[in-house]
């Protein structure tokens, strides 16, 4: 169960939830309300206040980059520093099965980064993610670039990792995928946050 308490940096907050195992929360406000910054706080990634567990586990007691094994974070533009896909992975032989599922190509792991579609990026960056098996996946818009079928395996592939325990929090502007992929919604606007209705 993943507990946040009081979370707030410049721009957020406070706010306060639960996310249990299995769960999908839905996040929603206007453009600039606030979303990408309360993930990018839950990921530690920017400094802010307040207590967040795992399980028990404070966000404090571990480095930065073990926290997020645990709580993963899929910003909306993710990052590539490498020449190929393949490099951005610990392991991409042990990936690659779940490439076709994601209507990917057989050889996207070999090509070069710059040769590959927005939609093909943001598919291969939640594999990437969802290789270290984090218990939590935070994901910002992990949809957006894609048409409607790869949006549909996007979301049933997250749907199998969550029937096995991952908790998601899901950035979305979607209206009718808020309510197909959630049971809630934490709705942000201005930089508060408050319980909504996907």
């Amino acid at each position: 169960m993943l507990v946040v308490e009081n979370l707030s940096r410049p721009g957020l907050g406070p706010v306060s939830f639960a996310l249990a195992p299995g769960e999908c929360v839905a996040v929603r406000g206007p453009s600039g309300a606030g979303k990408t910054l309360l993930l990018r706080a839950l990921a530690d990634l920017d400094p802010s206040e307040g207590r967040v567990t795992l399980d028990g586990v404070e966000r404090q007691s571990l480095a930065g980059p073990a926290w997020r094994r645990l709580v993963g974070y899929v910003p909306a533009e993710p990052g590539w520093w490498a020449d190929t896909a393949a490099e951005h992975f610990d392991d991409w032989p042990s990936v690659r099965p779940l490439a076709p599922r994601l209507l990917l190509p057989d050889e996207a792991g070999a090509r070069a980064v710059s040769a590959l579609s927005t939609g093909e990026r943001q598919r291969l960056a939640l594999l990437r993610a969802l290789e270290r098996g984090p218990r939590v996946l935070l994901v910002d818009e992990p949809t957006a670039a894609l048409d409607a079928a790869s949006r549909a395996v996007v979301e049933a592939l997250l749907a199998e990792r969550r029937a096995a325990g991952l908790a998601l929090l899901w950035v979305t502007h979607d209206r009718d995928q808020a309510a197909r992929v959630a049971s809630r919604a934490l709705v942000v606007d201005g930089g508060r946050v408050g319980e909504g209705t996907p």
